[in-house]
């Protein structure tokens, strides 16, 4: 395509809009990389090569160096900022800076953090229309009413271009973000974010980004969640609370970014990239040091207490403090895309899609589906209970009424003498000797009446006893 004496390389606006639009969130990109996160469907970068090209000869692009793969980075100058400014309508303010000499060095981590933000965005390649024929001419050997629905028929994909899918546009994303803490001007501690995507349509109102290329201590990598820790717990006075002794605090990153819908801070990805640095083992170390060195700041509060019904003490994990920390690396998510289970939760102890990774399934809902799971189960066991009980009276209430009859007395021990009874049979003598618990009170009166005397009265009046030998005479 023939140039212009304004564009003389034959860009088209549209690609230069896209060239804007990337280098403003990118702020230095190859373009390859504006390609692939810009117009995946075009068959390669000359057009944007183009575009950048026609844009330097109007002072809004620059190349001030290359990639270490030899690529030519370009970059945005002041007027270029503003005009990207335009082309995502966004604030002068909010664009941030352009990377001035980043690309000197070769940008490693910049170039890092744009293959993230590509994976992660997975924009789908839409292959351009060509201008249909308004008289279809039919090839030899065709029949020309056969030629019609041909000619106005959409054209295939590219074939080999299979961009799994992500989230967002290069609207929704900023990079080098910085989260100011308290403090004075000069001395004032801040945290950067290497990007931060704000995707609501797809259940994110904001991600952070962190891409770790395994060049830093561990340490290092660890104490910048501490410092995200510090940031999310500032508040600042509520604007819209109106009282005279001022308002309740409001979270200061609520005032940048919108609520999450879900207990906790925003969630932050980290996203590693060790190329050939890292082995498989190794990356699986650095990954298990930076979850135990930052497990005060991601791990939930738990709190204890009574079940329903039950003696076993339930509770749940707070997570109104905590950071939603997830891993993955660069591998992953361009070779699976990040709709797949391709992230690592800390504390969840599995692969998971991003949807499930940011749920938590031990919060005070899943104690309360238990409790309430646990009330039914109690009312059920008692309804249970009270039918046995009203089936157990209503099966009384069918039988013949009986009633009641006296217990029967235990029997009494009888007479030793007559077998009879021990009391007599009520006519009894009166003057029969007194009951002795043996016999009854005829026996009684015959054994007293037939009984020798004895004692007392047998001495004065008795005889002596056969038995008995007589008693010697005393002498003259």
């Amino acid at each position: 395509m023939g140039g212009s004496l304004t564009y003389p390389y034959g860009s088209t606006s549209a690609v230069r809009g896209h060239v804007l639009a990337a280098l403003g969130v990118l702020k230095v990109a190859s373009a390859d990389q504006i390609r692939r996160l810009m117009c995946s469907g075009h068959k390669d970068s000359k057009g944007v090569r183009n575009a950048c090209l026609d844009l330097a000869k109007h002072g809004l692009t620059l190349s001030e160096g290359h990639a270490r793969d030899g690529q030519k980075l370009w970059g945005l100058t002041p007027l270029g900022i503003t005009a990207a400014a335009e082309a995502l309508g966004r604030p002068v303010a909010d664009m941030g800076g352009n990377a001035r000499g980043a690309a000197r060095s070769g940008a490693p981590h910049a170039m890092a953090v744009n293959e993230t933000v590509i994976a992660l965005t997975g924009t789908q390649p839409v292959p351009t229309r060509p201008i249909a024929r308004t008289t279809p001419t039919p090839a030899p050997g065709m029949p020309a009413e056969a030629a019609a629905p041909a000619a106005s028929a959409a054209p295939a994909p590219p074939v080999g271009l299979v961009v799994p899918a992500g989230f967002g546009s290069v609207a929704s994303w900023a990079t080098e973000v910085v989260h100011n803490l308290p403090g004075t001007s000069r001395t004032r501690p801040s945290v950067r974010t290497d990007a931060v995507l704000r995707a609501p349509e797809a259940g994110l109102p904001a991600l952070l980004v962190e891409v770790d290329r395994c060049t830093e201590a561990v340490d290092v990598l660890a104490g910048k969640f501490a410092r995200y820790h510090q940031y999310f717990r500032v508040k600042v006075k509520d604007p819209t609370f109106h009282t005279v002794h001022g308002g309740q605090g409001v979270p200061l990153w609520q005032s940048l970014y919108p609520p999450t819908g879900r207990d906790g801070y925003p969630p932050i990805a980290v996203v590693f990239d060790p190329g050939t640095r890292l082995g498989e083992q190794a990356l699986k170390n650095r990954m298990n040091r930076v979850l135990d060195l930052t497990r005060e700041h991601w791990a939930g509060t738990y709190k204890g207490s009574g079940a329903y019904g039950s003696e076993r003490s339930d509770g749940y994990y707070e997570y109104g403090d905590a950071i939603p920390l997830l891993f993955t690396t660069l591998d992953r998510i361009q070779h699976s895309g990040p709709l797949a289970e391709v992230w690592w939760r800390c504390g969840h102890r599995r692969w998971e899609t991003l949807t499930d990774a940011l749920d938590n399934p031990r919060d005070a809902r899943a104690w309360r589906r238990r409790d309430e799971e646990r009330h039914k189960a109690q009312q059920a066991r008692e309804a249970r209970q009270r039918e046995e009980r009203r089936a157990a009276a209503d099966e009384g209430w069918d039988r013949p009424r009986v009633p009641a009859q006296p217990e029967p007395e235990p029997p009494r021990a009888p007479c030793q003498t007559c077998g009879g009874p021990l009391g007599g049979l009520g006519n009894d003598d009166p003057s029969a000797p007194p009951p002795d618990g043996r016999n009854c009170a005829s026996c009684r009166y015959v054994n007293a009446t037939t009984q020798p005397p004895t004692g007392l009265f047998k001495a004065l009046f008795g005889r002596p006893d056969k038995d008995t030998p007589p008693r010697p005479q005393a002498g003259p």
